[in-house]
């Protein structure tokens, strides 16, 4: 019996230890990005570094499961709009959750990005998600309500112009990030673009530049 409560107790141990280290690497990579060394991440979560590296045998592995349910969002996302019978709502929405994760958490921002060759899930939703975005796109285009010269290049700009915002909390940023996304929006419909001043060609840009 007292075997049996204390192997319990170890698990419990290590369920604490692994919550706690994920918990704190998370607020850790939202506020500095992923270069935290993985050092300083033990020392936040009270445990020790050989405590960290049996829970999560390689950065890549702890990143992987920090930002999981972020993946899994950020895919949620895109499909929420692609349901929406509204395709320019729908554009807008997701470009306007996206860039409030992007502008509150810096390291989903470099974790997006990141290649993950044993997180075959996070590699196949950022994918899906990139087209459904684009699929997107082209339905509020067809619909009339987003402006014809709107091209892929176009969408990291817009990230890379959120990714400037520099605020004290997640609030002032968030706040930020919405007013900023409604000026974008609003020079993206159809109805304001003027065939007569067209834009310049679009930049070769990619999600690696803006991120």
């Amino acid at each position: 019996m007292s075997t049996e409560v204390s192997r319990m107790g170890l698990r419990a141990d290590a369920r604490h230890n692994r919550d706690r280290i994920i918990e704190v690497a998370r607020e850790l990579f939202a506020e500095r990005g992923l270069d935290v060394p993985m050092a300083v991440i033990a020392r936040h979560a009270q445990v020790g570094v050989a405590t960290l590296y049996r829970r999560f045998p390689t950065k890549e592995s702890l990143i992987t499961d920090v930002f999981a349910d972020q993946f899994a969002n950020c895919a949620a996302v895109v499909h929420d709009g692609l349901a929406d019978p509204d395709p320019w709502r729908g554009f807008c929405g997701v470009i306007e959750k996206v860039c409030v994760m992007q502008a509150t958490d810096r390291g989903f921002s470099s974790a997006f990005l990141a290649a993950f060759p044993d997180a075959v899930d996070i590699d196949q939703q950022r994918e899906c998600a990139l087209r459904g975005f684009t699929e997107l796109a082209d339905r509020a285009k067809a619909a009339g309500r987003l402006r014809a010269d709107f091209a892929p290049d176009d969408l990291p700009l817009l990230l890379m112009a959120n990714n400037g915002i520099t605020a004290d909390s997640a609030e002032v940023a968030r706040a930020a990030s919405r007013r900023l996304l409604a000026y974008l929006l609003n020079s993206l419909r159809a109805d304001h673009a003027d065939p007569a001043e067209p834009l310049p060609p679009p930049a070769p840009l990619s999600l690696y530049d803006a991120l």
